[in-house]
């Protein structure tokens, strides 16, 4: 196992930026007037998710840790909602939909594996 020496070892803040990147190629099927409606908020709350998993690892206190992992994934469980809302409004197609959900899935069972290791 290789050692982690910053978050950008962690495989969740790996997993967080794929998540990203997918979402953005998604929002490409989101129509333009939708802009700065729900693609802002996919957008916004998928960045989010890697992005507490970094500034909890900046914190270097565990407990402070752990509220930003919660906080991360709290903001997957946001975009999940977001993208079934996209996919019923037709906003996105259902291979687009189940191609994100098998990250969010993964990155939901890191996370909560992740937060019960450290929370010890």
């Amino acid at each position: 196992m290789n050692e982690v020496r910053t978050y950008k070892d962690l495989l969740i803040w790996q997993k967080g930026i794929d998540i990203v990147k997918e979402i953005y190629l998604l929002c490409q099927e989101i129509p333009n007037d939708e802009l700065f409606g729900l693609q802002s908020q996919i957008k916004r709350s998928s960045i989010s998710i890697p992005s507490n998993i970094a500034e909890g690892w900046g914190r270097n206190y565990t407990k402070n840790y752990i509220q930003f992992l919660k906080i991360s994934r709290g903001s997957l469980f946001e975009l999940e909602t977001q993208l079934i809302i996209a996919k019923e409004l037709n906003f996105i197609s259902t291979d687009s939909y189940n191609r994100i959900q098998v990250l969010i899935t993964e990155e939901s069972k890191m996370l909560n594996a992740f937060i019960k290791s450290i929370d010890k």
